[in-house]
Formats: C-alpha cells, structure tokens, sequence
C-alpha cells in the first residue's frame, strides 16, 4: 500500500473521535441525570465541561503542534481523550455518586479533544499536496459529517447497554484510531522553525487588526450556529423522553434528522459557492435568517413531530453558514497565519456548545416561548451584523507591497489555493493525468519523452 494511502487511513478516524465527544451523549443525558438524580443545568454541564476545555486548549494545542510535531500531539490527545472517558466510565460503575468524577472525566476529553481534528487537518496539509491534499481533506470532513449523523444513534444503542457506556467506548475507539494513526501516519520533517510564543501573539494581534472588522463577526456568527444547534438538541432529547415517551434508537434516530439535514446542505454548499465570495457571504446572510425564521416558527408550534420539521430549516441554514465562513476565513488570512486563525475559529465554535445547553435550561425556566423568541432575536441581530460587517473581500487587500502580481492576479491565486484545500474545485485532467502518473511510475512518461524529443531536435539544430 502507498504511503499516502496509509497516511490517508490514518487520518480519517481523528475527526470521527472528536464528534463522538458530545453527540453521543446528547440521546443518553435525560437518562443520566435520572439515574444521578441531577438537575437540568448540572445534566447540561457534562456538554458544557467537554467544550468550554476543548475551546481554551484548541489554539494552545495549535502552537505545541508546530514546536513539537502534529502527530505528537495528536498522540498525547487521544491517550488523554480516551483516560477521560475510563475514568468517567469507571466513576459510574463504582461510585454511587459519580457526578463530580465524571465531570472531571469530561475536562479529560475536552483537554484530548482539542489536539485531534484540528491538528490532523493541519498534518493533513502537511502531508498532501494539490489535489491529494484536496481529497484528503475532503475524506477527513466527509467522517466529521458521517460522526454527527451517526453519533446519536451509537449513543442510544450503547445505552441499551447501561447508560454509562457511551463512557466506556471512548477508550476502545480512541484505542483503534490511535493504533491505525500510530502506525500508518508518517509525519515529514519539520523544516520550518516555529515562533516564538511572543511572536506568535503578536501575529495573531496583526490579523484582527486588518481583519477584525469582519473576522470577529465571522467568529461569533459560527459560535451561534453551534450554539443553537447543540442547545436545541438537548432541549429535544428532554422533551422527547420526558412528554413523548420516546427514548431508545428511536430517539437517536430524530435527533440525527437535524444534524443530517445540516450535513446534506453543508455538502451542497461547498459545492456550489466555489470561489463565489459574495454567493458566500449572501449564503450566511439567508442562513442567519432561516435560523430566525425557525426558531420564531418553533416557539408556536407544539407536537413533537412538527417541531422537529421546523427545526430541521434552522440545521439547513446552519448548512449553508458554516462551510461559508470556512472558506471565507481560510482564503482571506495568509497561510502562515491559517494555522493560528483556524484554531481560534475551532476554539470559539467549541464555546458556543459549551454554553448553549446551560442558557437554553435556564431560559426554558423562564418559558419555552422565551427560550426560542430569545435565540430567534439572536439570530436576527447577526444576520443584520452579516449584511453590515461580514465583508471580507475588502479585508483580502493587502497591505504588503503588491510585487509582480496584479491585484487581480493574486485574487484568483489565492481563491484557487482556498478552492483546493477545500476540495470544491477539482484538479484539471491534465493535472490529474501527471499526479496519478507520478505516483504509479516515480516520474511522469509524457514530460520524459518531450524532455528527450526536444534535446533530440537541439541536437539536429546544432
């Protein structure tokens, strides 16, 4: 087998361990808190402990990653991930009141979590090129999408079991990725020398002040989706087991209906906008909306299966938001600076979920109408924010003398190195013809042969 292709199989199980952390355990939570006897806002806290360690250590384990080696820190994450999970899993089997056990478990998680999917998308870059790095990619976003669909599912077949083991099976996947990613993955040198930590803030301080006008925005428009999406489908496994009496797979089946409607139009999405950077920003401007119309839609209606239905518009909108402002972050901050943007990005998405089940059970305190008409208000103050602030072609000027290039010029070099990394342009046949043909032979037959044919004509000629 390639070298590539193990690299590839290596990789892909790393974002799949990251989903896993909170969808699995959104079916479980109404079981958990009766069999803990907790409150709604000490259940919420287990997502919450997850994301909020998950959010601080991401940029954090960013930069160990470029002084130390990716796949060192994505070994030590998925040893500490799967700890996480054993010792919350064995707090429950053994203690009778695990709560505070468990939640230091899920800090462990949250601490390993940071280190997986973002680091292996950065070795990902590492280690492919053009369109194989397109592909890879690609793939690797393809199991995240896979993990959120499925994740529910898993979780409450896992609870047939014991509640407890959706714990337990942290160990035995993060044991399996890590052992396929030990031993398949080879990591290239590293020939550029990191930054130094003052250095690296500094640079960070340089972006948001070319881009912050339009970045800070992006970031807190990402953290809403997230926030929205995860609060919502705590708020509908409650409601699900406790008014309907639904629980089980079942249940895991409805809860995955959102997340796989909004991996459908994510898909979609990315396919569509290419290098459309006003399709992009026109794309989160309507999503903004249809998760405003959702929610304003949801706080009328009361059967569980038309609330679902309506929900669903707000995870397509979700769908078009977030592989816009992917895109729209990725093309618009320099590589080198990618890195350290991305993983703030990843960080503050990672807060939105650490804080949307906590605030959706205290205002479902409040009332249920006060919970969706507050969320729908959000929404529609940044979807205002997008038509106003969320404007990044203006910010892709830069300030650095233009060299050679055009301004045009280097427009469309930079959307093409976006479209590629993103897999949504794909590589032209000529360019395809010479990778595959390097990659069976070592070399490409057709360049050899012009290579001999023109020192044959130079030979005439003399």
């Amino acid at each position: 087998m390639a070298q590539n292709a193990k690299n590839l199989i290596g990789l892909t199980g790393i974002p799949l361990v990251m989903v896993l952390g909170n969808s699995m355990l959104i079916p479980v939570l109404p079981t958990m808190k009766a069999k803990m006897h907790l409150t709604s806002l000490q259940t919420s806290l287990l997502i919450t402990a997850f994301s909020i360690a998950a959010g601080i250590v991401i940029p954090f384990a960013g930069y160990l990653s470029d002084r130390f080696g990716r796949k060192i820190v994505i070994i030590f994450s998925l040893v500490v991930y799967g700890l996480g999970g054993l010792v919350a899993g064995l707090a429950a089997l053994w203690w009778d009141k695990p709560y505070s056990i468990i939640m230091i478990g899920r800090v462990l998680q949250g601490i390993g979590a940071a280190g997986t999917a973002p680091i292996a998308m950065a070795l990902a870059g590492d280690l492919f090129k053009g369109a194989s790095e397109s592909k890879a990619l690609g793939l690797m976003e393809t199991s995240n999408g896979l993990g959120k669909v499925l994740s529910p599912i898993f979780g409450s077949l896992l609870a047939l079991i014991s509640w407890y083991m959706v714990f337990l099976a942290f160990p035995i996947i993060c044991g399996v990725v890590l052992v396929l990613f030990l031993f398949l993955t080879k990591e290239k040198k590293q020939e550029m020398q990191p930054l130094p930590v003052k250095q690296y803030l500094h640079s960070i301080g340089q972006v948001f002040k070319q881009h912050g006008k339009w970045l800070i925005p992006a970031f807190f428009i990402g953290s809403i989706c997230l926030f929205t999406l995860f609060g919502v489908l705590f708020y509908l496994s409650d409601l699900l087991e406790e008014k309907y009496k639904i629980d089980g797979v079942i249940k895991g089946g409805f809860l995955a209906i959102p997340l796989l409607v909004m991996s459908i139009a994510a898909y979609v999405t990315g396919l569509i906008i290419k290098k459309k950077l006003g399709l992009m920003r026109w794309f989160v401007i309507v999503g903004m909306f249809m998760l405003c119309a959702s929610y304003v839609l949801a706080s009328f209606v009361k059967g569980a299966y038309a609330l679902i239905g309506i929900l669903v518009i707000g995870s397509m909108g979700t769908g078009l938001i977030l592989p816009c402002l992917n895109s729209m972050i990725v093309g618009a901050v320099q590589k080198a600076e990618r890195g350290m943007i991305t993983s703030l990005y990843s960080g503050v998405r990672f807060i939105g979920v650490a804080v949307g089940p906590p605030i959706f059970t205290w205002l479902l305190g409040i009332s249920r109408t006060v919970m969706f008409s507050s969320i729908a208000g959000l929404s529609l103050v940044f979807g205002v924010v997008a038509i106003f602030f969320l404007k990044p072609k203006q910010a892709q000027q830069q300030t650095q003398a233009a060299g050679p290039q055009s301004p045009k010029d280097q427009e469309t070099k930079a959307w093409r190195q976006v479209s590629e990394i993103l897999g949504i342009e794909p590589p032209s046949t000529e360019e395809k013809r010479k990778e595959d043909a390097v990659e069976k032979f070592g070399f490409d037959p057709n360049e050899l042969i012009k290579q001999v044919l023109s020192g044959k004509k130079e030979k005439e000629k003399n």
